[in-house]
């Protein structure tokens, strides 16, 4: 079963996740995100340890500017990241996704229907592509601007415990079924397991 727009009629719902309202699995992502996020500041503190001392006549370039640059990196990341997501639900469904804010978060979801390995591929596509690229540009940044940079792939990481979580009970259920992720839920549906004849 590929990706597709309409739900066949041989498929019901069988499921929801809804990390807004299942109080479990949002608190379970969140601590999953503060913990990947601790344990990434640690190892970034013992490869490049942070100078917070810069000199007084260069105070702009050598703090000033470095912190209004992760503002809006950190900002920029957040859209990207959802563009990412919408990117890959239209090149597997051409369904237009839609993109919104909600409370403290962005979302990215479409009305189409995606098989399991396509919607795994959507769900980790952006921390797989962004943390690419933040690498390579961290492999070339020193001092402020390395923290620059590794703080935005902190937050790619960090922010991916979502996904992250999505993603490992997507891996646990049958190959067949089909999710639609209208950005802020999950729903899965399961084709209907047709009753065999007595003495089949």
């Amino acid at each position: 079963m590929k990706s597709c727009s309409v739900l066949p009629e041989n498929y019901i719902q069988r499921t929801v996740i809804d990390l807004e309202k299942d109080k479990k699995a949002f608190w379970f992502v969140n601590i999953l995100s503060l913990v990947i996020a601790a344990l990434m500041v640690a190892i970034g503190v013992w490869a490049v340890p942070l100078d917070l001392e810069p000199d007084a006549d260069n105070f702009v370039l050598e703090l000033l500017l470095p912190l209004i640059v992760l503002l809006a990196g950190i900002f920029a990341y957040i859209v990207l990241h959802e563009a990412v997501h919408g990117v890959f639900m239209y090149a597997f469904s051409r369904v237009r996704p839609r993109f919104g804010f909600k409370l403290v978060f962005a979302y990215a979801g479409s009305e189409a229907y995606f098989d399991k390995i396509r919607y795994i591929v959507i769900a980790l596509a952006p921390v797989v592509f962004w943390g690419m690229v933040l690498l390579i540009i961290d492999l070339f940044c020193k001092g402020i601007w390395f923290w620059v940079f590794y703080i935005i792939q902190v937050c790619n990481v960090g922010g991916a415990a979502g996904d992250l979580y999505v993603t490992a009970k997507i891996l646990r259920m049958p190959k067949d079924i089909l999710i639609q992720d209208t950005g802020t839920q999950m729903t899965v549906f399961a084709p209907v397991q047709e009753k065999r004849e007595e003495g089949s």
